[in-house]
């Protein structure tokens, strides 16, 4: 009689575990890293900006039609402002399409999907690796913006005080927090537009027009505000917040406007996130010929961001309402500004101290000859100033021409008196200085809230 031995069943192999989001997020940083375009973008960003700066503080010339262009020879400060205002324009668009608008597109490209899904087993964790891949490189390069812009212009220029929007002077430390919150508040678009690439990156496949989706949007944007457009149309845009920011440079601060396009940006930047996230989810990777999500990409992409943006115009028309542009903002705006900078033409020509207060500075000021409505943007307010020097009888009287902008954005150019604002220089004990009076920014806050004294 024989005996069988049965061998043991083999044990099972190991069921194999999706990769976690950490070394998801490690490989696709360090994909997005090896591109050359991406580190061609780290370089620039970071070495470019304070090339540029330095070398405009080093020109006799000023980008004066650029805000804080004008003091870019008085004080290190005014570089970042002038590159976020570019940044915000065109390099900010620009830098969320290559690496937001691609980070999906580029794996239909090159047909990798399916060994992708293969490695990681988890179509959620592809994603949020991906997006945080994606957000690391845009905050090193907005972080390259800001830094290199920043040291570029104290290295040539030095840490002096910043005139603000509406004159009055920032000290060195104050300047360089604003800036900071600056740059920070421009992060809030960035986003917004870094989302709107990656709807584009999921929804159209390896169409190349999810590429151009942030800079048509930003835009898009950038022509409606230049647009008579109402007030809660206007803040309810995702780019507003690349304008809001000035709010930060006057006293009081115009905190109203500002938060609100950073609430706006985020929405949209968490919705849009939302809608690329559903779409990924429900999107076939079995099909190699895959192209885009069709008609799902307007009703899961489009429809609800336009829903948001009607939904949050009619909660400002309600909660934030704005008369705009009036006749008394413009007065009292260049007002305010005139008072603070006098001080400084005072203070530069050596003359006695005289305060704001003491100056009680006014402004009288008709659009279109008083011949149009007394509101709304345009270049051609005309002002005069008057004021009053402690000790004497006269008064003194400047005549200034305004372009006031659709964001409230002013300009103010001196039309005399000459020894006032006639002349874009002033006689000093050590030479000829710019004259602060000759012409200078200043900004009207669209809604109704800070205080009118």
């Amino acid at each position: 009689m024989s005996t069988t031995v049965t061998a043991p069943p083999a044990p099972a192999p190991p069921a194999a575990r999706p990769v976690s989001v950490p070394r998801g997020y490690r490989f696709e940083l360090v994909k997005l890293v090896s591109q050359w375009r991406v580190r061609l973008l780290v370089l620039a960003c970071w070495i470019a900006p304070g090339l540029f700066v330095a070398g405009v503080g080093q020109q006799s010339t000023l980008p004066s039609d650029t805000l804080f262009g004008r003091w870019m020879h008085a004080t290190g400060w005014a570089g970042p402002l002038v590159m976020l205002g570019f940044a915000g324009t065109w390099a900010l668009p620009l830098l969320t399409s290559v690496v937001a608008g691609d980070v999906f597109a580029a794996e239909d490209r090159l047909g990798t999907w399916r060994h992708l899904l293969v490695a990681v087993r988890s179509p959620r964790r592809i994603f949020v690796a991906k997006v945080l891949a994606g957000l690391t490189v845009i905050l090193v390069l907005v972080a390259g913006l800001a830094c290199s812009s920043a040291l570029g212009g104290l290295a040539s220029v030095g840490s002096q005080p910043l005139v603000g929007l509406d004159g009055h002077l920032l000290a060195p430390g104050d300047a360089a927090e604003k800036v900071l919150l600056a740059w920070v508040v421009a992060l809030a678009p960035t986003l917004a537009l870094a989302a709107i690439g990656l709807l584009g990156s999921v929804a159209l496949g390896r169409s190349p027009t999810g590429l151009l989706l942030p800079p048509l949007v930003a835009l898009g944007t950038q022509v409606a505000q230049m647009l008579p457009l109402p007030v809660a149309v206007r803040l309810a845009l995702p780019g507003y917040a690349f304008i809001s920011w000035n709010g930060l440079f006057t006293a009081p601060l115009q905190l109203a406007p500002l938060l609100i396009g950073v609430a706006v940006s985020l929405a949209w930047a968490v919705l849009a996130t939302a809608m690329a996230h559903l779409l990924f989810l429900r999107r076939d990777f079995t099909n190699p010929a895959y192209d885009g999500a069709g008609r799902r990409a307007f009703t899961v992409g489009v429809l609800p961001l336009a829903a948001l943006t009607a939904v949050t115009v009619a909660v400002l028309a309600v909660a934030a309402p704005s008369t705009g542009i009036t006749q008394a903002k413009v007065e009292r705006s260049l007002a305010t500004a005139f008072a603070h900078l006098y001080r400084t033409q005072t203070e530069q020509l050596h003359r006695p101290a005289v305060t704001e207060a003491r100056l009680r500075a006014s402004a009288a000021c008709t659009k279109s000859d008083g011949q149009a409505a007394q509101q709304g943007a345009g270049n051609d307010w005309r002002c005069v100033v008057t004021w009053h020097l402690p000790g004497t009888a006269v008064t003194g009287t400047a005549i200034y021409q305004l372009d006031v902008g659709s964001d409230g954005r002013f300009v103010a150019d001196g039309d005399g008196p000459k020894e006032v604002n006639g002349y874009f220089l002033v006689r000093t004990e050590t030479g000829d200085a710019p004259n602060p009076l000759w012409q200078f920014d200043g900004n009207v806050e669209l809604l109704d809230t800070t205080s009118k004294g």
